[in-house]
């Protein structure tokens, strides 16, 4: 470590700048002033401590190096910080600014300071990379004659095409959207996430070999079935795609509309397509039902717009300023995190539920029914009377969350197995009840971070890339003729067919 003593000079956490908020809400940049390399970055990963157990690491599902890029963030030496942080992490451009960052609440030096800044460090390490050069495609030594479809285009998806294309095989990733990046780019506003970050990516990706093909849904252009025949493997990555929705009395009514309709439509006129709803909320009186991370990105993006009002209910109370007792370090604590979106304006209601919406005469939204709700010994809810009112509302957002991924075409043309909540079914090696088709990212796990979508991609990755091995030591490769007919387009493979090098583990 370059300075023993650094968590004792520098005790002060320095938070990045953000722009202000009648400068930023006028465009859809980034709202960070603060990007990159800064004059106290140095000193800043200085704190870290170096701990002999490195609880952060744990907090992290990818086991991210943090102490050692911490110290070479502090000595300045960009490239090695680089190799250290993409041996565990394939885009720490996203994790660095869309993760709530885990392994901050499991810092030590938290325990009695504030946490040292380990999601700014990924960050600035990966911009200074791209900056310098270091970032580069790297294609495999050799191809072998595997080949993998992947289905979905999410982080997940990437992460885990991006691993076995480098372990040389062939591997072509589907995509229902325009555009790669699933989630990323259509879940994420673009104040948060620049979406150039993620095609940058998609050509590094391009140029080691991994294949794209957007605006093809399985199950619909080409069968579950099909595709199965035409690989060796197939990996399951379409996330958690069905909403959580409400059902109370004038669900139906024009003008209520999901957060994955809405966010996704303002994405697709951002960047110049045609929107699928044309949902807009300027000049309109806008409710939010669900106030987590999704809830956030809808104010955001309804503030830009210029909508009248932002009014956000959420059900739960607000979370509290400090680790509460019954979430102890080093695990994620529930505390109340100020968003970028919550500065910009809108308001939250707390402890309120949604009972009913009002209709005016054209069958279109005009208010909701809330009422205020206490929390009962057994953690159910219940409405507190004489409380219920109407909140005025031109157009509702709901941002409840996802139930299980979208799995009609896959069970019924494949017969795979899914678990108790809806989700894609799967072993400790992410295969699935169908052999050679594996599952990864929200679609076996349920609705998660995007650091847990990466960090499944590359093990899921792992567990294909051994079983491709088997199959070949085994002899046992399917010679299906069809394969053919995509062969044209894919790279030629290399024989003999054995494994280049040993895939990365996470």
């Amino acid at each position: 470590m370059s300075d023993p003593k650094g968590f004792l000079k520098v005790r002060v956490r320095h938070e990045p700048a953000d722009r202000p908020v009648a400068e930023r809400i006028r465009d859809w940049d980034s709202v960070h002033a603060e990007d990159g390399l800064q004059e106290w970055t140095f000193e800043q990963a200085a704190r870290c401590m170096d701990c002999g157990t490195p609880f952060c690491m744990t907090g992290c599902p990818l086991g991210n190096l943090i102490p050692e890029f911490n110290d070479l963030v502090s000595r300045g030496k960009w490239q090695e910080a680089f190799e250290r942080l993409s041996a565990t992490n394939n885009f720490p451009e996203f994790t660095g600014l869309v993760c709530p960052a885990p392994c901050e609440q499991a810092c030590v030096l938290g325990i009695h300071q504030p946490a040292t800044m380990i999601k700014n460090d990924e960050e600035t390490i990966i911009t200074e990379a791209w900056r310098r050069g270091y970032v580069r495609p790297m294609p495999p030594q050799r191809l072998t004659d595997m080949t993998v479809a992947i289905v979905g285009s999410g982080p997940a998806g990437l992460a885990c095409a991006q691993q076995l294309t480098r372990a040389g095989h062939t591997v072509v990733v589907y995509e229902r959207d325009e555009k790669v990046g699933g989630l990323l780019r259509y879940g994420i506003p673009n104040f948060k996430l620049d979406k150039t970050l993620i095609d940058r990516r998609v050509a590094q990706m391009e140029a080691e070999g991994t294949v794209f093909r957007t605006g093809m849904e399985i199950g619909r252009d080409i069968g579950w079935d099909d595709l199965r025949s035409r690989y060796d493997a197939v990996v399951v990555a379409i996330g958690s795609g069905v909403p959580r929705d409400i059902a109370v009395e004038g669900r139906r009514l024009q003008g209520i509309n999901f957060a994955m309709e809405y966010l996704p439509d303002t994405t697709r006129r951002l960047d110049g397509a045609a929107t699928r709803m044309g949902l807009d909320a300027r000049g309109k009186r806008v409710v939010i039902i669900g106030g987590g991370d999704t809830g956030s990105d809808c104010l955001g993006t309804a503030l830009r717009q210029g909508a009248e009002s932002v009014t956000v209910l959420q059900i739960n109370p607000k979370e509290p300023q400090s680790r509460p007792d019954g979430q102890p370090w080093p695990t994620y604590a529930r505390t109340y995190q100020k968003t970028t979106s919550m500065q910009e304006g809108g308001e939250y209601l707390y402890n309120v539920d949604t009972v009913g919406f009002i209709a005016d005469a054209s069958d279109r939204v005009s208010g909701v029914r809330v009422v205020e709700v206490r929390r009962m010994p057994d953690g159910a809810y219940a409405h507190v009377e004489g409380t219920e009112r109407v909140i005025e509302a031109d157009m509702v957002i709901i941002s409840t969350g996802f139930l299980h991924p979208d799995t009609a075409t896959l069970v019924d043309q494949m017969q795979v197995d899914l678990d108790s909540r809806g989700n894609v079914a799967r072993n400790c090696v992410f295969e699935t009840s169908r052999e050679g088709v594996f599952a990864c990212g929200d679609a076996g796990r349920g609705q998660s971070l995007v650091v847990w979508a990466i960090a499944e991609g590359r093990s899921c990755a792992n567990a294909v890339d051994t079983f491709l091995d088997r199959l070949s030591n085994d002899g046992n490769k399917r010679r299906d003729e069809s394969v053919g007919l995509y062969r044209s387009e894919l790279p030629t493979p290399i024989s003999p067919s054995q494994r280049p090098m040993s895939l990365p583990r996470p």
